[in-house]
């Protein structure tokens, strides 16, 4: 099944002349990688590590996700069962001496490793991003987002993948808490409404072509085309909003009319800021947009100065 992909990402040694237990990691992870591209998987799959891990209630919890289901013809379960993803198993089960290939923080395999043996099912079009994507230059694997053996996987679950992305992403969890966000932290809007965690053609791995597409997706009246055309609006929406969370109004970067006057210069309107002697104050406490409402674009005959 992932034989094919991986002869052609690892070494195949000769036949195994040094104890395990005497390779250092890098010697280790090829030897495993190569006896995983070689394919010798044992005739009772499953049953032959049962009898050593079934009290382990993390391994059994592999039947109740869609990895252990014995009746789909798509999980490894149905085929070669363990050894799908941990490797043939050789003679790990006398005496346990010989390693198989492990998904846990402390596993002896490197990323790249690790998540090639996933890539030998998952090469779905969603991922064909995956190799020039941050997560993978980072040298995330899979399983550090993934639980496989689990009933819910956390990466998939619309009530847990926001906790599962901002583990990592702090800064953005810290956003999305602010004032003013996407309701993010009620997961009635998650990370991957916006974002392909497995990369793609975009900064940011954003699902759309471009970030204004992604907006548009929900903020369909924002798109455009208008008569009257905002020009940073058309450019890029964060030009003004910062996605994630901002304590201004709307998820603007700054209030407003300080927002607007870092491109539009002192004009004589009363809203504008003054410098007084000891004071530093809007004289009349307005902001633009209680006049010009259609920020984002018009398409009223007289709507040049996008106004009410």
């Amino acid at each position: 099944m992932a034989a094919s992909l991986l002869t052609l990402l690892v070494l195949v040694l000769p036949a195994q002349a040094t104890p395990w237990n005497a390779l250092d990691s890098e010697q280790l992870e090829q030897q495993l990688m190569a006896k995983f591209a070689e394919g010798k998987y044992s005739s009772k799959g499953a049953d032959s590590c049962l009898m050593c891990h079934k009290k382990n209630q993390k391994v059994l919890a592999i039947f109740d996700g869609v990895h252990g289901d014995m009746n789909s013809s798509k999980s490894p379960m149905a085929e070669i069962q363990c050894e799908a993803c941990h490797g043939p198993l050789g003679k790990h089960n006398r005496g346990g001496k010989e390693p198989m290939i492990s998904f846990s923080d402390d596993s002896k395999l490197s990323a790249v490793s690790q998540n090639s043996v996933c890539e030998g099912c998952h090469n779905d079009p969603k991922k064909m991003a995956w190799h020039n994507s941050t997560h993978n230059l980072e040298e995330v694997a899979c399983a550090d987002c993934h639980s496989v053996h689990a009933a819910k996987d956390p990466a998939l679950d619309r009530l847990m993948v926001n906790d599962t992305c901002t583990s990592c992403h702090t800064r953005a969890k810290a956003d999305m808490n602010k004032r003013s966000s996407h309701p993010m932290k009620w997961d009635q809007m998650t990370c991957v409404d916006c974002h392909n965690p497995h990369g793609s053609m975009t900064q940011s791995a954003l699902i759309k072509p471009s970030l204004n597409e992604t907006c548009a997706e929900c903020h369909a009246d924002k798109r455009g085309p208008f008569l009257w055309e905002h020009a940073p609006v058309m450019e890029d929406c964060a030009s003004c909003h910062t996605p994630h969370g901002s304590v201004n109004d709307a998820l603007l970067k700054s209030r407003t009319p300080q927002l607007c006057q870092q491109c539009h210069a002192d004009d004589g309107h009363a809203s504008r800021v003054i410098t007084q002697s000891g004071q530093d104050a809007f004289s009349a406490g307005k902001s633009c947009l209680n006049c010009h409402s259609k920020i984002h674009g018009s398409n009223h005959p007289a709507g040049s100065n996008f106004a009410r």
